[in-house]
């Protein structure tokens, strides 16, 4: 038998692929999302009863020294009024920093080549991104409305299923918003400031404690532009049956937003700005 016959011979298999990746890579998707599931379930304190106890100080203070003193058109009880624009708030504003906390860390540390290695698309990424964002806005939710029951705030939902949809929008729009400003930012000061100067003023210009209908013109139309607006108002319809504004009009902007930052984020996601370089 000749050398080459015995190399042929003693030569080990050729090496099989463990996962077969198809037209989606259900298995990297899967992986991605319990990543950032696991990330902010590490430290609950800081990522969820951190929010909602910052809503419960609310409640408790706007409560005392508001009360009943405050004129909310439609609304009889202040608490009612103000307890699912609190828990929006909290939700809006976990989903923001889920995403956005995320991309930054990983720039920052330098681990970023671990989400761009693998064989993971754009679409692929997003979805597990957002995922993670969701279960942490419905987690974020639900403490805040076991919470907020021992003040007699919540009342059985009148329209269960729209509260649900913009919950789900809202979750979906801040965390493209944190896609987008986490690829953005290369320091965490960067983000900060995003925070600060853009998130956080659109969350409390957003009726969350005040009925938009008690500003004066102009300022109660401009309020009625926010989008942060449109998904608490539409909660705060489905919790209670009473909206400021028209709220299959604040769907039908959420939805075409929602399109507009998915495409904006694969775009983004798909040329590597700010990530491969």
């Amino acid at each position: 038998m000749s050398d080459k016959a015995k190399i042929s011979d003693n030569a080990s298999p050729a090496p099989v692929r463990p996962i077969l990746v198809g037209r989606i890579n259900w298995t990297g998707l899967g992986t991605l999302y319990v990543k950032e599931v696991m990330r902010f379930l590490k430290v609950p304190v800081q990522t969820l009863f951190g929010p909602v106890m910052t809503a419960t100080l609310f409640m408790m203070v706007f409560a005392v020294a508001v009360g009943e003193r405050i004129d909310l058109g439609n609304f009889d009880n202040f608490v009612q009024f103000l307890a699912p624009g609190l828990i929006m708030m909290a939700v809006l504003q976990n989903a923001f920093a889920n995403t956005s906390s995320s991309l930054t860390s990983a720039k920052v540390q330098g681990n970023i080549v671990d989400l761009l290695l693998p064989p993971l698309g754009p679409a692929e990424i997003l979805c597990a991104l957002l995922g993670g964002t969701l279960t942490r806005g419905v987690l974020t939710a639900l403490i805040c409305v076991l919470t907020f029951s021992f003040f007699n705030a919540i009342i059985l939902p009148p329209h269960f299923l729209i509260a649900c949809g913009f919950l789900i929008a809202g979750s979906l729009a801040m965390g493209f918003a944190g896609i987008i400003a986490g690829i953005w930012a290369r320091k965490f000061d960067q983000l900060s400031a995003i925070t600060s100067f853009v998130i956080q003023p659109l969350a409390f210009l957003s009726g969350t404690f005040y009925s938009v209908h008690r500003l004066p013109e102009p300022f109660d139309v401009i309020a009625q532009l926010n989008p942060v607006f449109m998904v608490i108002d539409g909660f705060r319809y489905g919790m209670t049956g009473i909206a400021d504004a028209n709220i299959f009009i604040s769907a039908l902007v959420l939805l075409t937003l929602n399109i507009l930052l998915f495409i904006c984020c694969y775009i983004i996601l798909a040329t590597g700005f700010r990530l491969k370089s």
